[in-house]
This record gives structure tokens, sequence and C-alpha cells, in this order.
């Protein structure tokens, strides 16, 4: 029988009950007595000299305050990023200035040059529309192979040419060459990963305040991670002493990875907030968004597998460039390196893997996490280029994935990781049976009798999730810990306040960690309260991204009420007469082993907090415990993902039949919610196979700047899909077990969709080898002509 409450159980998540009703409090909900608005003066061209700025006519309208340029923040920190890689050659890697407001020079199109702060927000767009820039406008990079050519232009005047790292991992170059020389066979695929806009629901806003009176700033802001804001923006941009600096992330409607980042705009409205003595407030506009959000993906990859006689691999070898843009954001230096190249061996056991990554500056906007971020871009290419595998030796595409998966665990891998546990051969099993894989060609018969083809792909994925540790990660260049904190604060009647490190912006923290803690204490989740987003109430935590809330932080919250359970039960003792070793606790109660005398949770923390009747003696009053949670590996969640589709021949239209997931995510905390994260990821996978791409054009202007020009997936274009979670091999090194969930989705869906695309056409008697995704009607329809 299902579970009702505690782990295990598919709790409605409570915190929809404000969202649904319009309760919700989100950063543009918030206004400050005094506030300001704020507009942003972009860049309209990808690359070009300031020769001036005219603000004269812009500074004389009704409401301005001021008028903010480049110059104001000479003697200001650039935006910082956070990981510092260092290239083949043991050289660090070029990191040129990321100034607030450009100075000089803009770099990409969206790039802001000024700033207008008025009474209104119609008066400080009226005002921007009055400055006049002279921008002389300079040839652009905007090709990334172009951009590495001799002679192209230099998106930074500082650096002599556009490439920021040229980074090498895995296998010696030796032995995978001996490798591939001694291959029966070699397929090799050149490939591209479309870049994206994250598009979140809420686009970014950021209100900054600033109390003169004990000279303290308050940003409120649409972030991932609050702590990381403070410390990024106030150490190293600002120069505003931590306790001198509040970062507040309220309900925040998605993210996507899109809000990690520290972004310019809250440097500002922090900065104006301050040299005004006056709120400051800004809102994305959509159109904004496209131009100034970080982008997601952009690598084109060549990519090669060997394998022996006997179809075993022996060697993976990839040549990747990945599209930094303009800027270094906050975590870009990993996405391609420390988080795609770790992910190569997938889930097979092939002695020597090589990853070569070269990052490019270009004039576009800068380009950082997406969900999944590194792990979807590593996934894509290899379960491509599996499938080809299986196509060229005329052998079964799934056959020839279970005789190389890896079946013994732990296994270290030639990429520096060590699998803890795993079961592709379970996940395997449960997806054929899952898709009816017996029935497909019964199936694939039906359509072409109706004149279509119907085509199945099938691919596997495993992921890193919880960055850690943070000594490791730290020699790797990560210029942060990536540890998490919790503290749990019972108060005398009994209800709970967790405050947590972690950010929830629609991964359900509020109803699921309350499970983890009631199942702890025998209490019911109605007592339990979750606080996050303050840095003014939380402990110093890394916030959320990369699938690590539960595992990382969830493991903190449980290491903290283990802490609560100890000293309750050196309480409940002294009220029992027992030693605190005899006491066991139970739904509620706590009792000494072997009798029936007990004392309720409620009593032991009013006694806590009232000791008048139950001398505490060494124990002091209070029952409020902090705990930080180092991990000292990554989870590993896994599966195996299918797609069925049919293609009109003659039309190219794709249209996706079934899907279906079985992944391995541990321990699961509240499967409906989990259930939800791998729906969300895979339209987002499905997504980026069939329908979206940021297009730049030669000139470096963005041809899908809107949802007219960006096409973003629709409940019609999705059908509904199969999951499953119920092959579990828990992690071995967190209390909980359990792995992460949130970016799987979105990881295991474009390679089923392509390769389910390209199973069509080619049974159907249409050789194509590969076709870059979106895999839109003209794209499908073009290869089908040759």
């Amino acid at each position: 029988m299902p579970k009702d409450h505690g782990i295990g159980a598919s709790q409605k998540r409570r915190e929809d009950v404000r969202f649904l009703t319009g309760a919700g409090q989100y950063t543009d909900d918030i206004n400050v007595y005094g506030q300001t608005y704020c507009v942003f003066v972009r860049s309209d061209v990808a690359h070009g000299k300031i020769v001036s700025i005219d603000a004269s006519a812009a500074e004389a309208m009704p409401g301005v305050l001021r008028i903010f340029t480049g110059k104001d923040f000479e003697g200001v920190g650039g935006l910082p990023c956070g990981w510092l890689i260092t290239d083949k050659n043991g050289d660090p890697m070029k990191e040129p200035g990321h100034p607030v407001l450009a100075i000089g020079k803009v770099r990409h199109v969206g790039d802001p040059y000024a700033a207008v702060v008025a009474e209104t927000l119609q008066e400080a767009r009226d005002a921007a529309e009055a400055i006049v820039a002279d921008i002389e406008e300079l040839d652009p990079a905007v090709d990334m192979k172009a951009a590495l050519a001799s002679g192209a232009p230099l998106v930074h005047d500082d650096l002599t040419d556009n490439l920021c790292y040229d980074w090498q991992f895995g296998t010696d170059t030796e032995t995978v060459d001996a490798a591939f020389a001694a291959a029966a066979h070699v397929t090799t695929l050149e490939l591209v990963n479309n870049r994206l806009v994250a598009n979140p629901m809420e686009p970014r806003v950021a209100l900054g305040d600033y109390a003169r009176a004990n000279d303290e700033s308050t940003l409120y802001t649409t972030s991932q991670n609050p702590h990381v804001i403070r410390l990024l923006m106030g150490a190293f941009v600002l120069g505003i002493p931590e306790h001198k600096l509040k970062v507040v992330a309220p309900d925040v409607g998605g993210g996507f990875g899109t809000k990690i980042f520290h972004y310019a705009e809250e440097a500002f409205v922090t900065f104006a907030a301050r040299k005004l003595n006056r709120p400051v407030k800004w809102t994305s506009t959509r159109s904004e968004a496209f131009m100034s959000d970080a982008h997601g993906r952009d690598h084109v990859t060549k990519i090669e597998l060997a394998l022996d006689a006997d179809n075993n691999f022996t060697a993976i070898r990839t040549d990747t460039l990945a599209n930094m843009g303009a800027y270094l954001s906050t975590f870009s230096s990993s996405i391609p390196t420390w988080l795609h190249g770790t992910l190569m061996a997938g889930n097979y056991r092939t002695p020597a893997v090589q990853v070569n990554v070269k990052a490019v500056f270009t004039n576009t906007v800068p380009v950082d996490a997406y969900r999944g971020a590194g792990r979807p871009e590593a996934t894509f290419q290899l379960e491509r280029l599996v499938d080809k595998a299986a196509r060229e030796l005329g052998v079964d595409p799934v056959a020839l994935r279970r005789q190389n998966f890896i079946t013994s665990f732990p296994y270290a891998t030639p990429v520096a990781v060590e699998y803890d546990t795993g079961n592709y051969v379970a996940t395997m099993d449960k997806l054929e049976e899952m898709i009816d894989r017996k029935g497909f060609e019964a199936r694939r018969a039906e359509s072409k009798a109706r004149g279509k083809l119907r085509g199945l792909g099938v691919n596997c994925y495993i992921e890193a999730c919880g960055i850690a540790p943070s000594n490791l990660v730290g020699q790797l260049g990560a210029r942060a810990g990536l540890y998490d904190a919790a503290t749990v604060r019972v108060n005398a009647t009994g209800s709970i306040s967790v405050m947590v490190g972690a950010h929830s912006h629609g991964q359900g923290h509020e109803t699921a960690f309350p499970q983890v803690v009631a199942e702890m204490l025998g209490i019911d989740e109605s007592m339990i309260d979750i606080v996050h987003g303050d840095t003014s109430k939380i402990p110093f935590g890394m916030g959320t991204y990369g699938s690590r809330s539960l595992a990382v932080c969830g493991s903190a919250m449980v290491r903290a009420t283990e802490k609560i359970i100890n000293k309750a039960k050196k309480i409940a003792g002294h009220m029992l007469e027992a030693s605190d070793a005899d006491i066991e606790l139970k739904d509620g109660q706590f009792t000494v082993a072997g009798t029936d005398k007990s004392v309720a949770w409620g009593d032991v923390t009013l006694a806590a907090y009232v000791p008048h009747n139950y001398p505490l003696e060494d124990i002091e009053p209070g029952l409020e415990e902090t705990a930080f949670y180092d991990p000292s590996n990554f989870t590993y969640p896994s599966g195996a993902y299918a797609c069925e589709v049919e293609v009109d021949p003659e039309t190219g239209r794709v249209e996706i039949l079934d899907f279906a997931a079985a992944d391995d995510f541990g321990n699961v905390v509240n499967p409906m919610i989990v259930e939800g994260q791998v729906h969300g990821g895979i339209a987002q996978g499905v997504g980026q196979a069939m329908l979206e791409s940021c297009i730049y054009d030669e000139n470096g202007q963005l041809l899908s700047a809107s949802y007219m020009d960006y096409a973003m997936p629709r409940a019609e274009d999705l059908p509904f899909f199969k999951v499953d979670h119920s092959c579990v091999t828990p992690c071995t090194h967190n209390p909980l077990g359990v792995k992460g969930c949130g970016e799987a989705g979105a990881i295991g869906s474009p390679p089923a969709v392509v390769n389910a695309v390209l199973d069509a056409l080619n049974v159907g008697g249409i050789k194509v080898d590969h076709i870059d995704m979106p895999l839109s009607p003209h794209r499908v329809w073009a290869a089908m002509q040759g």
C-alpha cells in the first residue's frame, strides 16, 4: 500500500496552494517606499567602439534622477568567473574583464552601456530613448571556427586571440591513438549541440535598497543561490562587507540554470541604490531576457568510437568547440570541461577516453549552465555515436549497448570519476517492457501502410549530481565550496523551522524536505516549515543547481536532525530517569527500551526551553542545531529512454507518438514530485530536439529574439510520458541514499528523439547519418532529399 506520509509518500506540493491562488511573492511583487525604476540602454550592434554617449537631453527629462555609464564604474570590480580552468599546457584560462556597464567597447547585442534611473518606469523608458550613443561598428566574431582563425576580430583587445582555453582530459594521446590504430571498426560523427535560451516563466528582476543609517544594502533578486550572489557581488564587485549586505530570493518562477549566475543588473541596482539613497528596481522584459540571460549549450563536436572485432568499445575521442560568448559567466568555464568531459565514458566500460575542448570567445550573449549543464552535451554526442556505430555494423543498437554496459561497481572511469552504484541492465530491461519493443515492428508496418515512416530511438545516460567534494573541486579550479548547510530550530511547542541553504524554485522543497524530517522524528509534516532564500535567516549554503538539493542540502538537514534527536534523547532521559543510550524515538514518542515508560515529543521540546520540572544539569537549554555537509563523491543517477516517432515523408514533419523513461534515482522521497521533474525535463529535451534554436546571423544579430522566432514546445508537441523509477540502487555515500532527478529528463531525451527519427528514415530506405537539432520539418525533409 502506498505511504501517505514521510519518505516515499506522493504528497501534494504544499507550496502550490499559494502559487495557484495568486498568493506567491515574486521579486517583482516586492515594492519598497521611495522606489525608483531603472532601464538599461543596450547595444544594438554585436561589436563596436563606444566613441561617445550623449545623455544631456535625457538628463533634463522629467523624473530622471541620474544616468549612469561605464565611467561611473571605473574602479569597481567586474563580474567574476567562479571556476578557473587550467589548459592542457598548464596555463590558466584567459579571463578578460566583464564590466557592469560596457567601457570602451560593446561586445554583443544586448550589452548594456548606460542605465537610466527615474521616478517612474515610463519616465526611465522615455529618457533611455533620448540617449544618443556614437558607436563605431566593428567586424564581429560570431562563428567559433572563424573566431579562432588568424586575423579574426578580437572580442577583447587585451587578448591576442579569441581562445579562452585549450583543455585536454582523460587517457593519454599515445594510448588513445594506439587503440584507434588497432580498431577493427571506427565510427566518426560530427554534430552540433544547438544554442538554447532558458526562458523561465518569470523573467529576471532585481531590486536594490540601501539603509544609510546602518550602511546596509539589500538586494531582492530572482536567484537560485542567494549566498553565492552575496559573496560574489559583495566581495568581488562592489566591495560591500558581507555583514552589510543581505540578498533575498523570494518565490522564483523557474530557473533552469540561468538564474544561478551573478548578473550585471544585480550589481547595478545595488550600486545605484547606494549612490542615490533610494531603492532602484529593474524588471526584465522578455525581449531583454533573450539578449541578456545567459544562453545554454552551443557546442560543435567531432567524436570517434573505436571497436574491436567483437564490437567491444576500446576508445572514445572527442574534439569540441564550446562557445563562451562575449564574457565568462559565473560557471561557464566549467560546463564544457569538468561537467561534460568527466561524463564521456557514459554507461560503458571503455578503457580509453580522451576529451579535447577549445573554449571560444565570440560576440554573442555569454553561455553558461542550462538544465543538465554539460551532461546533456556529453550524452547526446555519445549516444548518437553508439547508434551510428550499430547501424554501420548492422547490429541491434540495444544489444550493442548491453554488450558494453558497466556491470560491476564501484567502477572507476578513464575520466576521473568513480560510479558507486548502478544497474544499467535493469533500467534497459524496464524500458523495453515499457515500450513493448517486441510489438514495435507491427506498429512500424501499420504506419507504413498509411504512408508514414515509424522509428524507435533508444539511448542510455548517466549523470553526475551534487558536485563534490569541495577540496577536490577546489583543486580543479572551483572558487567556491560545494557543500551545503541546514539549521533545524525546534520551537518550545514542538513545531520546527528548518533553514536551508538550498533554494526552491519549482523543486518542491517545502513539501519534500519536511517529509524527511517528519520521518526521522515521527511527527506530522504540518509541524515543519522550510525557510530559504534570505541570507539573513539561513546558514551559508550554495543554493540549488546540478540536481544537488536533496543529496547535499538534504543530507545536511539529516545530520542536523540527528543532532536534534541526540540532544532530545538526553532530555528525555532526564525526564524518564534513564540513560539516553536506552531511549528510543518512534512515532513522536521517546520510550525507555523494554519498558512502557515514555514521554511525548512536545513534552521534551517544552522541557528544552522551560526546564523547571526537569533540571537539565549539564545540558544547555534550547533545541537548535546546524550541520554542514560536504559530499565525498558525486551521485550518479542513470537510466534508459525511448522515443517512438512517425515521420511524414512528404513534408518531413515528425510526430512523437510515445516516450518512456526508466530512471534509477536511488531512494525517492516523493514519487509524485520526482515524476513531475522528469516530465518537465523531457519537455525541455524534446524542445531542444524538435523546436528550439538560438540563431545569430553573420553580423551578430540575434534572429531568434522573441517567441515569434524562437519555438517553444507546446502541449500538442508532446505525448503522454511513461515514467518509471522502480530500478533503485541507493547512493552509498549520503545518509538518504538519494541521487538527483531534476535534470535527467533533459539529458536523456534529445538523443532518444534524434535516434528515433533516424531509425525511421534509415529503415524506411532513406540513408541519413545525422541531422542536427532541432529536427524541424524543413531539416528532416532536406536530409531526406540528400
